[in-house]
């Protein structure tokens, strides 16, 4: 199983800095000590300290406090024909990309490229797939890396997020359908952590998926280098609206469902956690 993308440091990281929540403000709030502040960021398991910054920072201090105790994986996710995940090493980092298809008409689309897009093509000639379309959840190097192989390999067209244009592909804002046989892909715009992050929801395989690129991970979300307060809302509004057993399709780390991050993910599980 791909392991988790960010860890407990990673977390606080993240909210601290979209908060703009300095070290120093952050102890005279929580009334933690700097040092043990310092040390659970570091990766070390303090629970006192974990509860206490929890709520300064938004976050659940239940589901930091399991995550930091490796309480918390999701489970893994059963297998749905039609959804396929490749994981590829980026400069020392695993990226994914998805290859969804419609198993009567054959017809695919794939989503984002990862490093190398070699396992996208082999799994498309071995079910004898043709992909038609490639749509990019936002257009950080990571995620694109491969796109030109992997446009000239299929002739497919190419949807990029209008707020991040892509050279060859077709600008794309939230509310575009597009059909694939019988499954419905629905774009959601999920900025924050890039201008234009777009969430495209594939209905019709046996569950739902949401292909979030890095607007949510398993048990975190994406840094809001944009606009942290909007990562967080789109994530509330457009993606955990959907139904709980829809899968999570991240762009980094291992898939999830909906169901699952409502209860378990630090940035949204007090919301839903009763």
């Amino acid at each position: 199983m791909i392991e988790l993308e960010d860890n407990i440091g990673d977390i606080i990281g993240k909210a601290q800095r979209g908060l703009e929540i300095s070290d120093s403000e952050l102890a005279k709030k929580s009334g933690a000590n700097p040092d043990a502040i310092r040390k659970v960021r570091d990766g070390g398991f303090d629970e006192a300290t974990i509860r206490a910054v929890a709520p300064v920072l938004n976050l659940s201090a239940d589901a930091l406090v399991d995550l930091a105790q490796g309480k918390w994986k999701p489970n893994d996710v059963e297998a749905v024909d039609g959804l396929a995940q490749f994981s590829t090493s980026y400069s020392g980092m695993l990226v994914n990309a998805y290859l969804v298809w419609d198993s009567a008409t054959k017809h695919a689309a794939a989503f984002d490229t990862g490093a190398e897009c070699d396992g996208m093509l082999k799994l498309a000639t071995k079910k004898d797939l043709s992909i038609e379309m490639i749509f990019l959840t936002h257009a950080h190097p990571d995620h694109v890396a491969d796109l030109p192989r992997l446009r000239e390999e299929t002739g497919a067209e190419i949807f990029a997020p209008a707020r991040e244009p892509v050279p060859g592909a077709e600008k794309i804002d939230e509310g575009k359908h597009f059909q694939l046989g019988k499954i419905d892909i629905e774009a959601r715009l999920t900025w924050g952590h890039s201008p234009g992050g777009i969430t495209f929801v594939c209905n019709g395989l046996a569950r739902p998926v949401a292909i979030v690129g890095d607007s949510m991970f398993a048990g975190s979300m994406g840094g809001g280098s944009v606009s942290y307060k909007d990562a967080v809302q789109n994530n509330l509004e457009k993606v955990l609206t959907l139904p709980d057993e829809t899968i999570i399709c991240p762009g980094h780390g291992p898939m999830t469902t909906v169901g699952e991050e409502k209860l378990h993910n630090p940035f949204f599980a007090a919301k839903f956690r009763k």
